[in-house]
């Protein structure tokens, strides 16, 4: 599985890098508490030069790396994005949250087959990743293999039974499925869980959530339809 994963990866410098000196390593860090705080601003631009100067003091710390990916991919750098985690997978191939990361990065970005190879990986990584679990299930929903999108939304259900998203992933994956009766439940179950669910424009924040605007359009066709009954 690993060996598949390594041939979608774009290529990686195999030099090692020099070892970081303890003040490299002091600065590193002073440099990514900038950029997370200029993260949470959403100054982007300033939030990842900040991020880039850490990972470059200190080149072999793993959450660096990932939290360069993580925030190239929140200013809709994919393609920085996918680099900076796969850099950090090469460090550590059995990094659950680099893996995590990179899935979201190949789902946001439209590239169905390769999500589901990583968040697959990922799932074997750790058996209850509910992480993995629910964008599987966005990204076969999104592939039309309506079962297993159920049965991974399921999964996620169980696994963060007071998170709505994978309620919502499975009411929209049972409705194109053609199983409105269910999809109608289970949306009234994401509602019992977070009652703002019940508003067609929260839901234009599921983008931020790896739902494609697809998958929201058909979210708000199921609220819809419970206002209808």
């Amino acid at each position: 599985m690993l060996a598949s994963i390594v041939t979608i990866s774009p290529a990686i410098s195999a030099n090692p890098s020099p070892k970081s000196t303890q003040a490299d390593k002091f600065a590193a860090d002073e440099y990514r508490q900038m950029g997370l705080t200029y993260r949470k601003q959403e100054r982007f631009e300033e939030s990842i030069a900040a991020l880039q100067k850490s990972v470059a003091l200190d080149p072999q710390n793993l959450d660096g790396r990932i939290i360069l990916g993580w925030t190239q991919h929140l200013a809709k750098k994919d393609d920085d994005a996918a680099t900076s985690l796969w850099e950090a997978i090469y460090r550590s191939p059995t990094s659950l949250q680099a893996f995590n990361a990179i899935g979201i990065v190949y789902l946001v970005r439209g590239d169905l087959p390769q999500s589901v190879l990583l968040h697959s990986w990922a799932a074997m990584l750790k058996a209850d990743n509910e992480i993995a679990h629910y964008n599987l299930s966005l990204a076969y929903q999104r592939l039309k293999q309506y079962d297993l999108a159920i049965a991974y939304a399921q999964k996620a259900i169980k696994l963060e039974p007071n998170n709505p998203h994978p309620f919502v992933a499975s009411a929209i994956a049972q409705w194109t499925s053609g199983d409105q009766l269910s999809a109608k439940k289970t949306f009234r179950e994401a509602i019992g869980v977070d009652v703002r669910y019940r508003s067609p424009e929260f839901l234009n924040f599921l983008n931020e959530a790896g739902f494609s605007n697809e998958q929201i359009q058909t979210a708000k066709q199921v609220l819809a339809s419970l206002s209808s009954q």
